[in-house]
């Protein structure tokens, strides 16, 4: 899926019409419609004022999933606790692993 398509899905969702985006754009509606037809391929500063006007996230443009994404910060802690507990179950074996995938940059 495109993310005109999408702009499209987010527009008819919220139930606005491409002359209420237009006013909150300040972009043309017949370029909203080229946009949504795949006919023009947005700029990433045009596509931040269509989130804006549409009150969603940037990424809800390009994302297709129902949950929303998680920060990397979570992500990373995340990691951290399953290595942190696999730690524990293998002692002095894990960090041998982990030295050596460290020094050869493998995973």
């Amino acid at each position: 899926m495109d993310v005109g398509t999408r702009l499209k899905q987010f527009r008819e969702l919220k139930g606005l019409s491409q002359g209420q985006i237009e006013k909150r754009t300040g972009l043309p509606r017949c370029y909203l419609s080229r946009v949504e037809n795949g006919h023009t391929v947005p700029t990433l500063k045009t596509l931040e004022k269509f989130a804006c006007a549409l009150e969603v996230a940037l990424y809800q443009l390009f994302y297709e999933g129902d949950k929303p994404l998680k920060s990397v910060k979570t992500q990373v802690h995340e990691i951290d606790v399953r290595f942190t507990a696999r730690r524990h179950l293998f002692g002095r074996k894990a960090e041998v692993v982990l030295r050596l995938r460290q020094r050869r940059a493998i995973f």
